[in-house]
């Protein structure tokens, strides 16, 4: 790996290219979660809501983002969102300098995408609750809105953390469809390594490295909040010897 500490054509390292790549694709993916939190809960629990219309829009959200690919998506937002807006409007978003003309149509693809996929998660989680956790609620007079903020949801994403961390790695993996569009995350970062320097192995193997060092510390920390918001006595524990 004595290749990534050589200078680059801009007197920087190669090994600084990559932590450029690290910090672009940590920003994304975090930005992006959040996001796509703040939109995949409210939309799983419309899934489930007793409003027709609103069990309709949710299926309709999900629907739509889950199921184009992701990388047309990003496509879209890109190279077609600029040219369908007012000329003016367009004509701004076209002038967006670098990076951050490629990173806001990534980050709008990933987050409407992982939301599409955290509402299913969020739906899930619902659904497998007693129903007398929703009854409890209307005998106590509890809105349907204060049901879901204080009742279903938060039992819905205790149980469902697992699931959860997998859509969270999942994200992690999918912000490398932002070198299509021109940003400088990670992949892209060793894809122009390889380019500069020809060593294919080294720039590549830096970066899987990296990415399995963000993940494992994206699942243990994963593994914490699970025990942490444990529901009690729903553990199994190992039957005991005789």
């Amino acid at each position: 790996m004595h290749m990534l500490f050589e200078r680059s054509i801009d007197g920087s390292t190669y090994f600084s290219w990559l932590m450029s790549g690290v910090g672009w694709t940590l920003s994304l993916w975090i930005s992006s979660g959040v996001i796509a939190f703040l939109i995949g809960i409210p939309v799983g629990a419309a899934r489930t809501s007793r409003s027709p219309a609103l069990r309709v829009l949710g299926r309709l959200y999900v629907q739509v983002f889950r199921n184009i690919p992701l990388l047309v998506q990003a496509f879209l937002w890109y190279f077609v969102l600029p040219d369908v807006l007012p000329s003016g409007l367009g004509a701004i978003v076209k002038q967006i300098p670098p990076p951050w003309g490629s990173f806001i149509p990534a980050l709008a693809a990933l987050s409407l995408y992982t939301a599409s996929r955290i509402a299913e998660q969020v739906r899930s989680g619902i659904t497998a609750l007693p129903a007398g956790q929703r009854q409890g609620a209307d005998a106590l007079g509890l809105s349907p809105i204060q049901t879901y903020m204080r009742i279903l949801i938060p039992q819905a994403l205790r149980i469902t953390v697992p699931t959860l961390t997998s859509e969270v790695l999942a994200l992690l993996k999918n912000t490398s469809i932002a070198l299509t569009i021109g940003l400088l995350e990670l992949t892209a970062q060793a894809q122009q390594i390889n380019e500069f320097t020809f060593e294919t192995f080294q720039a590549f193997a830096a970066a899987t490295v990296m990415y399995l060092v963000i993940a494992l510390l994206i699942h243990l920390a994963a593994n914490v909040i699970e025990r942490a918001v444990e529901t009690p006595g729903t553990v199994q524990l190992p039957p005991t010897k005789r």
